[in-house]
């Protein structure tokens, strides 16, 4: 399946440095700072970051399932909540929350909030994160009768 490749820098002191990301296949960077992270300043930081992978990887893993299991799906949106908090190692990502709309051709509720906790369970990106508390809320936008 292959490795994928990012690269991140620091530059100075936690609270008055800076960092950027770079994301090469993608040709996308971004900067970060211990304002982006720990207070509400503007920009982004890793959490958001994790944010993106796991929504973005639950999205195609429940993608996957649906359509092995013969069901069309016209779309999928998941947005992803990710706390830091402190334990007494430090800062630590303690929850994640999923929140998932899908408009999915003749499935069944039922069908459907299965196929949802198989993909919390199976996808890489919630399985690197098997420590953290995950969640996912499901709404299913097309019900079949």
């Amino acid at each position: 399946m292959g490795s994928q490749e990012a690269s991140a820098s620091w530059n100075g002191s936690l609270k008055e440095g800076n960092g950027s990301f770079t994301l090469p296949k993608a040709g996308y960077s971004g900067d970060f700072s211990f304002a982006t992270r720990f207070e509400s300043a503007d920009g982004t930081n890793p959490e958001e970051l994790v944010g993106a992978a796991i929504a973005s990887c639950y999205s195609m893993f429940l993608s996957a399932l649906l359509t092995n299991n013969g069901f069309t799906n016209k779309k999928i949106t998941t947005k992803a909540a990710v706390t830091l908090d402190r334990d007494d190692m430090g800062p630590v990502i303690t929850t994640i929350a999923l929140t998932v709309s899908a408009d999915i051709l003749d499935i069944t509720n039922d069908q459907f909030q299965g196929y949802v906790q198989e993909a919390l369970e199976k996808c890489p990106i919630s399985r690197l994160y098997a420590a953290v508390d995950k969640t996912v809320a499901a709404n299913l936008l097309t019900v079949s009768s």
